[in-house]
């Protein structure tokens, strides 16, 4: 985000089977990248942008195909064409 020190974050909450209906909750199943202890949602309607001297420590890393899956509900939620 040009100079200022900003991410996007979208916050994570524990898996709920109602979220399997809605375009902006992505299942993220907990692996030893990830370092999840349960099956989480990445919410993305949430979205927000945080200084990065807030993010203090990494848990883990998610896989290409789920960032992709969350980049593609990014753009269902703002409309992107």
């Amino acid at each position: 985000m040009g100079i200022l020190p900003i991410k996007l974050i979208a916050p994570v909450t524990g898996w709920d089977h109602r979220y399997a209906q809605n375009i902006w909750h992505i299942k993220i199943t907990p692996d030893k990248t990830n370092n999840l202890e349960k099956a989480s949602a990445a919410d993305v309607l949430q979205l927000r942008g945080v200084d990065t001297r807030r993010l203090i420590r990494k848990i883990g890393r998610l896989s290409a195909g789920t960032m992709d899956d969350i980049a593609s509900a990014i753009a269902a939620v703002v409309e992107y064409k």
